[in-house]
């Protein structure tokens, strides 16, 4: 079964870009197009895609909101957002995380780079990769917890072993290399994650970083 994309962005020759490269790729189907995140409320209803790729800054209305009615507790359908962010990085990334994106791309990125992270959020994985998630999150440095602030209680709930897992989730490592950093199998990380994930209360591995990164675990730049 091909992977269904739907192209949400307000400049039509970027849309045509992406199509040329999303179609010449035999597993990938551009089933639509929209304009605003309007628009793509309506196409996601009517064509059901798998994958959402998302503008941030549109008219009408932008991607964050699309994005939170679209991955919502009212959602029409399984579709995965990943978010199309410029080379500067927009400052409603972190909010299209929190709205339920799987994980951003920059506009510039090759094109391999964008057919392999639609496959990744296809499968349910989230797409953080390392360089750009420490770019993105030194940026908003200054907004972040120092590090002297409570820790949430919720944190108290994870087991030190999950507590290292949320620390590599959140530096974008994939489970293979969490598995190899912790000498433990990819199954035993799978299983460490999805009770990181019970026990937070969160959706999926982006909000785990950003959950990370907010309750000051992990510091922009750290190792």
């Amino acid at each position: 079964m091909a992977i269904r994309v739907l192209l949400v962005d307000d400049q039509p020759l970027l849309r045509t870009g992406f199509r040329m490269i999303l179609e010449a790729e035999q597993d990938i189907a551009v089933v639509g197009e929209a304009g605003d995140g309007l628009q793509a409320l309506d196409q996601v209803r009517a064509l059901q895609p798998d994958v959402v790729l998302m503008d941030i800054r549109m008219p009408r209305m932008d991607g964050v909101e699309a994005t939170r009615q679209i991955t919502g507790p009212e959602r029409d359908g399984p579709a995965k957002v990943l978010v199309l962010t410029t080379f500067d990085l927009d400052e409603y990334v972190v909010e299209a995380l929190r709205a339920g994106a799987s994980g951003f791309l920059l506009k510039d990125a090759p094109a391999n780079e964008l057919v392999q992270a639609i496959r990744v959020v296809a499968a349910g994985e989230a797409m953080l990769a390392p360089s750009i998630t420490r770019r993105l999150l030194d940026k908003y440095a200054d907004h972040l917890p120092s590090g002297e602030e409570p820790v949430p209680d919720t944190l108290h709930t994870l087991t030190e072993r999950e507590v290292e897992v949320l620390k590599l989730v959140a530096r974008g490592l994939s489970n293979a290399e969490i598995a190899a950093d912790l000498f433990v199998s990819e199954t035993t990380v799978k299983t460490h994650v999805g009770h990181v994930l019970t026990k937070l209360g969160l959706r999926d591995r982006v909000q785990a970083a950003v959950y990370a990164y907010e309750s000051g675990l992990v510091r922009p730049g750290a190792q």
